[in-house]
C-alpha cells in the first residue's frame, strides 16, 4: 500500500485480498456463470481477492451510514424513512462494469444488514432511437448528450428521498432502443446500485441542460473500472465476435446485419465502431471522470483486477 500524495490509498492485488479479513464466499461458480458478462472471464478466485474486500468495504460504510440516520433522526425528533445507499460503476464500454455491478449486487444483499439491493443501468435513460435520430445522435450514442438527464437525475432524486416506488425506463440491447412499455419499479432499497458510462459525469458534461442537480450529487460511493485503451479495444472486438454468433444471429436483433460478416469483416466493423465512437467517447467523457471515483479497479489482460485505489 503506498500513500504519498496521492488523493488515493494505493493496493497490489495480494494487499487488497487479504482485507477480505475472513467474509466468507457466498457465490457458487453456477451463481457466477450467470453473473458474468458475454466476453468476462471473473473466477471465484477472483471474486475472492476482489469483491468480498470490497462488500467488506461497502457494508461497513452503509452501517455507518445508516448509524448516521439515526443520529439525525433523534436530532431533529422525527423518523426519515428509508434512506437508501447510493453506489455508482462506471467506466468504458467492454471493460466489465455491467459483471461487476451484477457481482457486487449479489454479494452485498447477502449481508443481513441491507438484504434489498436494486440494479438500474443508466441505458434506460438514452434517447429513444427515434428521438436520437431526430437529434441527429445515432453515432453518439453513449455520449452525454444522448442522455435524459433530467429523467435520470429525478429517477436518482425520487429514490434517494425515499418514495415507495419510483419507476426507471428499460433498454433492450436486442432492438437497441427503449422499451415503450416496460418500466423497471424500485421500491425503497436499502442499496441503489447505478451503472453506466455516465455516473460520474458533472454539470460541465452536460452544457445544454438548465438543471444544476447531477447524478453524482446523489451517490454516496463510486467505482470506476479502469483498463489501458488498448485492453478495452481488444475486449470490445472479441465482445463483438462473440455477438455475432450470438445476439446478432436474431433476426429481431438491431445489428442482425452484422451476423453474416466474416472473421475479418467483423475484426474490420468492431475497430471502426471502437476508434470512431467508443474510444473518442473514452478520451473525451469518461475516462476524465476516473479520478472523481472513490474506487477504482484497474484490470489487466486477463480481465483480471491488478490494482485497487481507494480515496483517503
Amino acid at each position: 500500500m503506498t500513500t504519498e500524495h496521492s488523493p488515493y490509498l494505493q493496493f497490489s492485488r495480494e494487499q487488497w485480498a487479504m482485507l477480505r479479513d475472513s467474509v466468507p464466499l457466498t457465490l457458487t461458480e453456477q451463481d457466477l456463470h450467470t453473473l458474468r458478462g458475454i466476453n468476462e472471464r471473473v473466477s471465484l478466485p477472483e471474486v475472492e481477492a476482489i469483491y468480498l474486500p470490497l462488500s467488506r468495504l461497502l457494508n461497513l460504510y452503509v452501517k455507518a451510514k445508516q448509524r448516521r440516520n439515526r443520529v439525525l433522526e433523534q436530532f431533529l425528533g422525527q423518523s426519515r424513512g428509508k434512506v437508501p445507499y447510493i453506489i455508482s460503476i462506471a467506466g468504458s464500454v467492454a471493460g466489465g462494469k455491467s459483471t461487476t455491478a451484477r457481482i457486487l449486487q449479489a454479494l452485498l444483499e447477502r449481508w443481513p444488514e441491507h438484504p434489498k439491493v436494486e440494479l438500474i443501468t443508466t441505458d434506460g435513460f438514452l434517447y429513444s432511437k427515434k428521438e436520437l435520430e431526430v437529434r441527429g445522435l445515432m453515432r453518439r450514442k453513449g455520449f452525454p448528450e444522448s442522455y435524459d438527464i433530467r429523467n435520470l437525475v429525478e429517477f436518482v432524486a425520487n429514490v434517494r428521498a425515499g418514495h415507495e416506488k419510483v419507476e426507471a425506463p428499460v433498454y433492450s440491447h436486442l432492438i437497441y432502443d427503449i422499451l415503450p412499455d416496460e418500466r423497471k419499479v424500485v421500491e425503497q432499497p436499502d442499496i441503489l446500485i447505478l451503472e453506466g458510462l455516465n455516473v460520474l459525469q458533472s454539470g460541465m458534461d452536460y452544457p445544454d441542460q438548465p438543471h444544476r442537480v447531477f447524478v453524482s450529487d446523489f451517490v454516496d460511493f463510486s467505482i470506476y473500472v479502469d483498463a489501458e485503451a488498448d485492453l478495452l479495444k481488444s475486449w470490445y472486438i472479441e465482445r463483438f465476435l462473440k455477438f455475432r454468433s450470438g445476439a446478432f444471429s436474431d433476426p429481431n436483433s438491431y445489428f442482425h446485419h452484422y451476423a453474416q460478416l466474416s472473421d475479418g469483416e467483423a475484426v474490420a466493423v468492431a475497430s471502426g465502431i471502437w476508434q470512431e465512437i467508443n474510444y473518442v467517447n473514452l478520451v473525451e467523457n469518461i475516462l476524465p471522470t476516473r479520478e472523481r471515483a472513490n474506487l477504482i479497479l484497474t484490470k489487466g489482460k486477463d480481465h483480471a483486477v491488478e490494482q485497487v485505489k481507494l480515496r483517503k
